[in-house]
């Protein structure tokens, strides 16, 4: 008997599996540039006060898969290393149960390092909530 219920599953990923801890795998990033491109040329955004979300459905596949643009303008390596990683960790924990085949670009202003997490964690799931009624509109 399985005392540890799934969180979500996107690609046949399970994110919470007995004994280990859940990932954020390979098969839930935005890898490639032209689809990174894909997504801010035909895509739709949302702002929200600490980070631009850009988003589009994919003909194909099933699930989210999450990309983060974190450029030089936002500071020094450690600085954005440190950004990408409280994005990735509050992207991990909102992860939405839903599998809308959609790519989704995060691109975080400064005022990522400086606000509390949990003030993130909200951030992240308002953007996920708004592109799954957005995108729950046009698979319809």
């Amino acid at each position: 008997m399985n005392d540890v219920a799934p969180l979500a599953t996107n690609a046949g990923v399970n994110l919470a599996r007995p004994g280990k801890r859940a990932r954020f795998t390979s098969g839930m990033r935005l890898l490639r540039h032209s689809d990174f491109e894909r997504v801010y040329k035909k895509g739709r955004r949302h702002f929200a006060p600490h980070m631009t979300v850009f988003y589009l459905l994919r003909e194909r596949g099933d699930g989210w898969r999450v990309g983060f643009t974190v450029g030089r303008v936002l500071g020094g390596a450690v600085e954005r290393n440190r950004i990408k990683r409280r994005l990735r960790e509050a992207v991990r924990l909102q992860w939405p149960g839903v599998c809308i085949p959609a790519d989704v670009v995060v691109n975080p202003k400064k005022s990522v390092l400086k606000i509390e997490f949990a003030e993130l964690e909200n951030e992240v799931a308002s953007a996920f909530a708004v592109m799954q009624k957005s995108l729950g509109k046009r698979t319809q």
